[in-house]
C-alpha cells in the first residue's frame, strides 16, 4: 500500500489544516454569498428574472457536474498540485466576476469559479486523509472541516449582507482574491505531496460522469424554473448517461469512481445521509433568506447576521463531536443530529405573516445549526474511515458530490413544493408567500426524516473490539473507535479504525 512522502513540512499538520480548510471556506462561502447581492446584482448589470437565477445555477452546474473528475485528478496528477490547480482557476473566475459589467461575463465567470471548485474541492479532504492519521488526530481534522463546510453557507449569508449593504456586491466576488493567492502561496510550503498514483484517466467514465451529472443539475435547475414537462428530456439524458457510467465503471481497469467503494454499507449509507441532510440544509438557506427580508422586512446586513446563531452553533458542536465518538459511536451521533434537524424543519412548517424572528426562526436556527453540526463530521469520517490513500481523492470527491447533488435536488424539489402551494392557495400575494414557504419548510422535514431513517436502517452498529484487528474496507469493521492516535501522517489510511458506528 502506498505511503505519504514524508518532508519536513509535514511537522506544519496544523497550518497545513488551515491552508486546506479556507479553500473549503471559500468554496462553501459562495455557494451563498451571492444569494443576498442578487437584487443588486439585477440592476446594474440588467438581469431578467430567469436570467438571474443562472448567476447561483452556473456556479453549481459547473461545480456539480466536474467533482468526480477533479476528485479522479487528483489521485494521478497529485493532489496538492491540483488542489493549487484548481484554487488558482477559482481566484480568476472570482475576480472576473468582480469585474464584470455585462450578463454573459458574469456568468462565464460563475462558471469559472465552479469548475475551480471542482478541481481543488475534492482535493481538500484527501490531503486530510492523507496528512492526518486515522483515528484521533483525523477526526480532529474533519471535525474543523465539518464545521467550516457546514457553516460556510450561513457565514455566506452574513459575509454577502454586509459587503453588498456597506461597499458593494461586486466585494462578494473580490474578497475571494487576495484569500486565494494567500493559499496558493501557502500550499506548497506546508502542504506534503502525497505519493502520486500514475495512471490513464478513465476518458469514457470521465465523459459520461461529467455529462450526466450536468444533465442532472440542468434538469433540477430547469424543473424549478420551468416544471417537469421541461425537465424532462434533460432528466432522460441524464438517466441514460448515469447508467452507462455505471456500466463503464464495472469495467474499467483504472475508473474514475471505484464502485467498490459503496459496497461498505456504512459508507454507502452515509453517503446517502449526506445527500439528504444537504438537501433540507439548502432549501432552509434559499427560502429562510426570502422569509428574513421579503416577510420580516431585514435589510441585507440584518438579514444576514440573523444566520450567525447557527454559525456558532455548529462551530461550537464539531469541537465537542471528536470527543463523542468514541464513546457513543457514529450512528448515535448521526441518529441524534438528524433527529434535531428533523424538529428545527418541523417547527418551521409553523411560520406564517405575524411570525417575529425570536418566537419562529431563532429556534428553528439553533436546531438546524446543532443538528447540522452533530451529523457531517461522523458521516465525513465514515466515508474516509479504511479507504486507501490511492482512492480518497475519489471517495472525498464523491462526498463532494453528494453535498452540491443535494443542495441542487433540495432546492430545486423545494421551490416546485413552494410554487405549486403560493398558485394553489386562495389567500393575498403577501400570505400566499408565506403559505409557500412553509409548505417548502415542510418538504425540507420530509427530507430531513428520510436522512433520519437511512441513518437508523442502513447504518450498521459496530461492535467494540481492540484497535487494529481490523483492516481497511471491509465494511462495519473498518469503523471501529481508535482508543489512541497513531504515530504519525505516514501511518494515515492503513486501517487503524477511526470511527465506530455505534456499539
Amino acid at each position: 500500500m502506498s505511503t505519504l512522502t514524508v518532508s519536513p513540512r509535514t511537522a506544519h499538520t496544523r497550518l497545513a489544516l488551515a491552508v486546506v480548510v479556507t479553500c473549503q471556506l471559500m468554496i462553501g462561502l459562495d455557494g451563498t454569498i451571492v444569494t443576498i447581492a442578487l437584487p443588486r446584482i439585477q440592476q446594474e448589470i440588467g438581469f431578467s428574472p430567469t436570467g438571474l437565477s443562472w448567476v447561483m445555477n452556473g456556479y453549481l452546474l459547473a461545480f456539480g457536474g466536474l467533482l468526480l473528475l477533479g476528485g479522479r485528478a487528483g489521485d494521478i496528477l497529485g493532489r496538492r498540485r491540483v488542489f493549487v490547480a484548481g484554487v488558482l482557476v477559482f481566484t480568476l473566475g472570482s475576480l472576473l466576476g468582480g469585474l464584470a459589467t455585462a450578463g454573459w461575463w458574469l456568468l462565464a465567470a460563475r462558471a469559472a469559479q465552479g469548475v475551480g471548485a471542482a478541481i481543488a474541492g475534492p482535493s481538500i479532504l484527501a490531503l486530510i486523509a492523507t496528512t492526518f492519521a486515522e483515528g484521533a488526530a483525523r477526526n480532529r481534522a474533519i471535525s474543523v472541516y465539518s464545521a467550516v463546510t457546514g457553516a460556510g453557507g450561513s457565514i455566506g449569508l452574513i459575509l454577502g449582507g454586509a459587503l453588498t449593504g456597506t461597499v458593494s456586491w461586486r466585494w462578494t466576488f473580490f474578497v475571494n482574491v487576495p484569500i486565494g493567492l494567500v493559499v496558493v502561496a501557502l500550499a506548497p510550503r506546508f502542504i506534503a505531496e502525497p505519493d502520486r498514483h500514475p495512471g490513464r484517466f478513465d476518458l469514457a467514465g470521465a465523459v459520461t460522469a461529467t455529462g450526466g451529472m450536468v444533465s442532472l443539475v440542468y434538469a433540477l435547475i430547469t424543473m424549478a424554473d420551468s416544471g417537469w414537462r421541461d425537465a424532462a428530456p434533460a432528466l432522460v439524458v441524464a438517466a441514460a448517461l448515469l447508467a452507462l457510467f455505471v456500466v463503464v465503471e464495472t469495467r474499467a481497469r483504472q475508473p474514475i469512481m471505484p464502485l467498490h467503494l459503496l459496497a461498505d454499507r456504512n459508507r454507502s449509507a452515509a453517503y446517502l445521509v449526506v445527500l439528504l441532510l444537504s438537501a433540507a440544509m439548502f432549501g432552509f438557506f434559499f427560502f429562510m433568506t426570502q422569509f428574513h427580508q421579503l416577510v420580516l422586512r431585514m435589510d441585507p446586513v440584518t438579514a444576514g447576521f440573523a444566520f450567525l446563531p447557527m454559525t456558532l452553533t455548529q462551530f461550537s458542536v464539531v469541537r465537542i463531536v471528536p470527543r463523542l465518538l468514541p464513546r457513543f459511536g457514529a450512528k448515535r451521533i448521526v441518529v441524534t443530529g438528524a433527529t434535531v434537524a428533523l424538529t428545527g424543519m418541523l417547527w418551521l412548517t409553523r411560520v406564517s405573516a405575524d411570525t417575529s424572528y425570536f418566537t419562529g426562526v431563532f429556534g428553528p436556527t439553533l436546531l438546524l445549526g446543532l443538528g447540522g453540526g452533530l451529523s457531517f463530521m461522523p458521516l465525513n469520517a465514515t466515508i474516509l474511515s479504511g479507504v486507501a490513500p490511492r482512492e480518497s481523492g475519489a471517495a472525498s470527491g464523491l462526498a463532494q458530490t453528494m453535498v452540491w447533488a443535494g443542495g441542487a435536488l433540495g432546492s430545486a424539489a423545494l421551490v416546485s413544493v413552494f410554487g405549486m402551494a403560493m398558485h394553489g392557495t386562495a389567500v393575498a400575494a403577501s400570505g400566499a408567500l408565506v403559505h409557500g414557504m412553509a409548505a417548502a419548510f415542510a418538504g425540507g422535514a420530509v427530507l430531513a426524516a428520510l436522512a433520519l431513517t437511512a441513518a437508523v436502517v442502513a447504518i450498521r452498529s459496530a461492535g467494540t473490539r481492540p484497535t487494529g484487528t481490523g483492516s481497511a474496507g471491509t465494511g462495519a469493521d473498518s469503523t471501529q473507535p481508535a482508543s489512541t492516535e497513531p504515530a504519525g501522517p505516514e501511518s494515515a489510511g492503513r486501517g487503524s479504525g477511526a470511527v465506530s458506528t455505534g456499539s
